[in-house]
């Protein structure tokens, strides 16, 4: 099945800049210590941030959605709400904008590789997907279906996602864990987003693409417990190179894989040429998979492991073209993941 032209998240190029429903936070540029197993990394090809709007740079601006909690988003986000968003089989996309002029000038000339000599058979398999793992839903930009994948990580509220930069949730935003397509009742439940953080100069083209990557925090559920001790976290980690063991899971919205179900991959990873980037083969990986976490020493039994990467980054996650689903990309996580997830995390 070939992949349309739009990014990982499922969405066209002039979806995924419509502004969504709340505005993400912007990320302060010192780098915070905090207590986790995310090792200094160099930092290369990082745009500089835009000034904070916020009146403190202790305190997060207020929240919008402050009254948009889980009950409401399990209220609205029913089966039946959750299959009527699903496009028709074979629903038009418009065509992606032309990319960005000037790729970042530190970054080697050559073009970045899209295929290796001896190609991968690899495939993704479907299956029942793992708790710490997920799909969003929102109702801005004409969103149709679950647009992104996303990751539970462990945070000290225990209420923290990960996905790519460019999934922004618009309004009415869900999580939804382990999503189970048709289920009259989720088996994790559906939790509202009720804040995000992503940086202002990130994107999918030159330096920008290095920082596509983002935070969300979901609210509590109707006990009060945060999402953490229902489904799990993996533990986000700094990238340790450029050749990892990965599994990465995902989930392909409705119009790529009629199935609607997450799919997983064993699968190792190298350097995207001429780019701070990581690379994967694997079948299967269509839109919807953007934010799909790569996940290093993954416990079968628990579910979880060590987040070293995700679906996103150059182009949104992958070449274009055909066969494109075969190829993913992912930020290299470093020290401007470590500044925005201290941030989130206090949140």
């Amino acid at each position: 099945m070939q992949r349309e032209n739009t990014g990982r998240d499922g969405m066209t190029r002039a979806e995924q800049t419509r502004p969504g429903g709340r505005r993400w936070r912007r990320a302060t540029t010192a780098v915070l210590g905090v207590a986790m197993c995310l090792a200094t990394a160099p930092l290369v090809h990082a745009v500089e941030d835009a000034p904070r709007e916020a009146p403190s740079a202790n305190k997060p601006s207020p929240d919008p959605a402050a009254t948009w909690t889980s009950r409401d988003a399990a209220a609205y986000w029913t089966a039946d709400r959750m299959a009527a968003a699903a496009p028709a089989e074979g629903a038009a996309q418009a065509e992606p904008t032309a990319p960005e002029a000037g790729r970042d000038t530190a970054a080697p000339s050559a073009a970045p590789a899209t295929r290796s000599a001896a190609r991968s058979d690899a495939t993704a398999r479907h299956f029942g997907g793992i708790p710490s793992v997920g799909v969003l839903f929102s109702v801005d930009g004409d969103t149709k279906a679950h647009h992104c994948t996303a990751s539970v990580v462990h945070s000290p509220h225990g209420n923290l996602i990960l996905t790519a930069g460019h999934c922004n949730p618009g309004t009415r935003a869900a999580f939804v864990p382990q999503y189970r397509s048709g289920a009259t009742t989720q088996p994790y439940g559906v939790w509202a987003i009720n804040d995000t953080f992503a940086y202002p100069g990130r994107g999918t083209t030159g330096a920008a693409a290095d920082l596509d990557f983002a935070f969300a925090t979901v609210a509590p559920d109707e006990d009060g417990r945060p999402l953490e001790e229902i489904t799990g976290g993996n533990t986000l980690t700094a990238t340790p190179g450029y050749t990892n063991d990965v599994t990465v899971v995902g989930y392909p919205n409705v119009r790529h894989d009629p199935e609607d179900r997450a799919v997983r991959c064993a699968t190792r990873t190298s350097r995207l040429t001429g780019t701070h980037e990581l690379r994967m083969e694997c079948g299967g990986f269509y839109g919807g998979t953007s934010g799909s976490p790569w996940l290093t020493d993954f416990d079968e039994e628990k579910g979880t492991g060590r987040v070293i990467g995700l679906i996103g980054g150059l182009n949104g996650g992958g070449p274009k073209g055909p066969d494109s689903d075969r190829i993913s990309y992912s930020p290299y996580f470093g020290a401007k993941l470590l500044d925005l997830y201290t941030r989130a995390s206090q949140a």
